[in-house]
């Protein structure tokens, strides 16, 4: 039942059962009442008067005390009715969900939304309680987004300081060479390719809110650039190391030309990173697929990596310079165009990262 019918159902049961005692008293008192002497006279028929046997003194008390209980059982039993009725009606209808309210606005506040308002009824308040836990549920969905949103700005705010890195180390070694006036034709035109894609870079990312929203732009490339592109880049990364970069001499493809560069550039950085002498770059095409393979001679690839995938912020070791996105980029990126990353280790020592790219797909 509703409120409105529960409380006069309450009240009206209490007050009914409340007078049906007061019925009882009253017949109880007169039956006590009846067994003793009223005392004055009785006159017959025929007029004769006879005179009644008086109550004693003890027995008077006791006829005025069960007097004064018929009075005060006339104010009381109705009275305590209704204040029955009132107890019963707070905690048959009103004390649990009021509980169940009040628990769950401290939960809210102290910003716990991991529990359920289990009390369930038709009344009003079983409604309101069913209204509170939908915005308790409203609510955490609310947050986990806003958590999730942040999550992701906070992997797109890493890869994007990330992957300006090389294209920042590849500019400082392109002007180290100006500066020590042994730069070419060629680092003048990778300066400028290179400033051409940063620019291009910021403003792509600069428009989305996830990694996986970064937009793939199809352009032509022939091999020989390629080519020369990759085995600068593996110079300036990889410092003193061996680079040996296997690449087709002729054609041409169509492909995003800046993630690609993007990838090669985290696969070099890292296998650099961990390389001891050498270092080699494979470039080729299978069917519709670029595969693009950098091999080193390092400790290789740790066995939950390999297993279970680069993850964001999955750092190989503590060094602060890094923000362990690299691979974890790389897989994203590789799998936008169309493509994967297989990580893997070779025999001896060793590791490789293969990422391939879809060919011919539109943009």
């Amino acid at each position: 039942m509703d409120l409105k019918k529960t409380f006069i159902v309450l009240s009206a049961s209490c007050v009914l059962a409340a007078l049906l005692l007061l019925c009882l008293i009253f017949i109880v008192c007169s039956l006590i009442s009846s067994s003793y002497p009223t005392g004055g006279i009785a006159i017959s028929t025929g007029g004769s008067v006879t005179v009644l046997e008086a109550p004693t003194a003890s027995q008077q008390n006791i006829l005025t005390l069960l007097h004064i209980i018929q009075i005060v059982s006339c104010i009381i039993l109705p009275m305590g009715g209704l204040a029955l009725s009132g107890v019963l009606y707070y905690h048959i209808k009103l004390k649990l969900p009021i509980a169940a309210l009040r628990s769950g606005i401290s939960r809210i506040q102290n910003r716990d939304l991991d529990f359920c308002v289990s009390v369930r009824s038709d009344d009003e308040l079983g409604q309101l309680c069913a209204a509170f836990d939908t915005m308790r549920e409203e609510l955490l969905k609310s947050n986990q987004e806003l958590w999730r949103q942040a999550e992701e700005r906070k992997r797109l705010n890493a890869a994007f300081s990330h992957d300006l890195r090389n294209p920042i180390t590849v500019l400082k070694g392109t002007v180290k060479l100006l500066r020590q006036n042994t730069a070419d034709e060629q680092a003048i035109d990778r300066l400028e390719s290179y400033t051409l894609r940063i620019e291009q870079y910021v403003e792509a990312m600069s428009s989305i809110q996830r990694l996986e929203q970064i937009p793939v732009q199809i352009s032509k490339c022939s091999y020989s650039l390629l080519h020369s592109e990759l085995e600068e880049t593996a110079k300036i990364l990889a410092g003193t190391l061996s680079v040996f970069v296997f690449t087709p001499e002729n054609g041409t493809l169509h492909f995003d030309h800046g993630l690609f560069l993007t990838v090669a550039e985290n696969l070099i950085g890292n296998a650099a990173r961990f390389a001891k002498s050498r270092i080699t770059i494979c470039l080729e095409q299978k069917e519709n697929l670029l595969l693009l393979s950098v091999t080193d001679d390092g400790p290789g690839y740790p066995i939950a990596l390999i297993q279970n995938g680069p993850k964001p912020f999955g750092k190989m070791n503590e060094a602060s310079e890094h923000f362990g996105m690299g691979l974890y980029s790389c897989q994203t990126l590789c799998l936008k165009h169309g493509g994967t990353l297989t990580l893997e280790n070779q025999k001896g020592s060793g590791a490789t990262a293969a990422a391939t790219f879809q060919l011919n797909m539109k943009s």
